[in-house]
């Protein structure tokens, strides 16, 4: 029997907890639906007797990704909805190919959570048919709808072992290049045809200063608890290690979500991270730290013209503050991040709905684009899968050849990051389920 929608993500703690609730309130409407994750291993069944009606990517920019996340997992299809999770850009990226679609990812919908990325896309060829806005799922969970979804300040830092008589001060990263090597960085610049080396030492150089403020802090501070939220790339840091053992007061956390820990914290500071827009969203403030200035071409525009903390005097006399002002205006707040009366799962479950039922908008597979399906990606991720289950890390298995363990190691990385247990899904699934109506 045919599926009627497959969610592709990427990033687990980013992405899967919208994505669970858009599939719950899909099969509330009678639709079937699974989530599979990008890097997961390539079945038959997708291509064959189940292949989905609609294909809901976690991103789709051009005809490589319409290629690697639609006709390399299910084959041709025509209903092709992107979440399209990287909305908050600079003024350099809004202007730029990348992330204003090129090929036939115009021809696929490409949701907008506010006005102003829909009037981006349509300035740069695409038709209005094709970017809806939506508004933004993950902002659901902090709608009074969801009222005692999230776990308070005492529960949660019972399950991390804090102390919750202390002050709570969470801080967002998003210094996802500052664990990357410059290898890494090099691909990366190469595959999106932006030389990212410079916004990779700003990340190196603003982490370094930021931890070193922490430091300070929590030296003089031993009654506050520090949760340093790291970016779901940022996951080999020795740097943040090491502070984590000099200041047991300073914690690196990952587990949950982070609108958990904005709704339990007594107060918050960021750097340049999307999640601004959930602080905004919870009723809450937070504090910009920056100090280095980053390179415009990079800066997210919703970030132009805040209030930005720029030493260590000021950072210490913020966490003194109790009600700080928010640091961007509600006008800017509000244009990328559509505050409609009505929750972003349920207009996006419109969508889909009106895609599902009705004919294709588009032929993002018609002319213009030309398949090619990816065998030694298909067979790489069979093997990597098959070690990840038996728990043999690649760079062991193949000592023998530097090259092949690296490039399985990485791989290998992405999973593990990825990953998801059937218990998890079903603890989160019986969390969300109440809040669908």
């Amino acid at each position: 029997m045919a599926l009627d929608f497959l969610l592709l993500y990427e990033h687990t703690v980013r992405e899967y907890e919208s994505d669970l609730l858009l599939k719950l309130e899909l099969e509330r409407r009678g639709y079937s639906c699974e989530i599979r994750q990008l890097l997961d291993r390539k079945k038959l069944r997708y291509f064959t007797w189940k292949k989905p009606r609609v294909l809901v990517s976690s991103n789709l920019y051009d005809n490589e990704g319409l290629n690697s996340h639609v006709y390399n997992n299910i084959g041709r299809c025509d209903r092709v909805v992107n979440l399209h999770w990287e909305q908050m850009l600079s003024d350099t990226q809004e202007e730029g190919d990348w992330f204003n679609m090129a090929g036939n990812a115009k021809k696929c919908v490409q949701t907008c959570w506010g006005k102003k990325t829909a009037e981006r896309l349509q300035a740069h060829g695409m038709e209005a048919k094709n970017t809806p806005v939506t508004g933004a799922v993950m902002m659901d969970f902090l709608r009074p709808e969801f009222k005692g979804y999230f776990a308070d300040k005492e529960t949660l830092c019972r399950q991390f072992g804090l102390d919750a008589s202390h002050k709570l001060h969470l801080y967002i990263s998003s210094f996802g290049y500052a664990s990357m090597t410059e290898a890494e960085v090099d691909e990366l610049s190469r595959m999106a045809g932006t030389d990212f080396r410079g916004f990779a030492k700003t990340n190196r150089v603003s982490m370094q200063q930021t931890l070193d403020w922490f430091d300070r802090y929590l030296a003089l501070h031993p009654e506050v608890e520090l949760v340093y939220r790291r970016h779901p790339s940022e996951w080999n840091s020795p740097a943040l290690e090491a502070l984590a053992k000099k200041r047991p007061n300073f914690h690196v956390i990952f587990a949950g979500s982070v609108k958990d820990w904005i709704m339990a914290a007594d107060s918050i500071s960021i750097w340049m991270s999307t999640a601004i827009a959930e602080v905004y969203m919870a009723g809450k403030s937070c504090h910009i730290l920056r100090p280095v200035p980053i390179e415009h071409e990079y800066d997210p525009v919703i970030y132009k013209d805040a209030h930005y903390i720029t030493n260590y005097e000021e950072f210490s006399d913020a966490m003194a503050q109790a009600e700080p002002p928010f640091p961007i205006a509600k006008e800017i707040i509000e244009g990328y991040f559509d505050p409609d009366p009505r929750p972003a799962y349920q207009r996006m479950a419109d969508l889909l709905e009106t895609v599902y039922k009705e004919p294709p908008r588009d032929r993002p597979m018609g002319p213009g684009f030309t398949p090619h399906f990816n065998w030694l990606k298909f067979f790489a991720l069979w093997g990597v899968h098959i070690l990840y289950f038996f728990k043999l890390e690649p760079k062991k298995v193949f000592f023998f050849h530097k090259g092949l363990a690296d490039f399985a190691q990485r791989i290998y990385g992405y999973i593990d990051k990825a990953y998801v247990s059937k218990a998890q899904v079903k603890a989160m699934a019986d969390r969300i389920r109440p809040y669908v109506q």
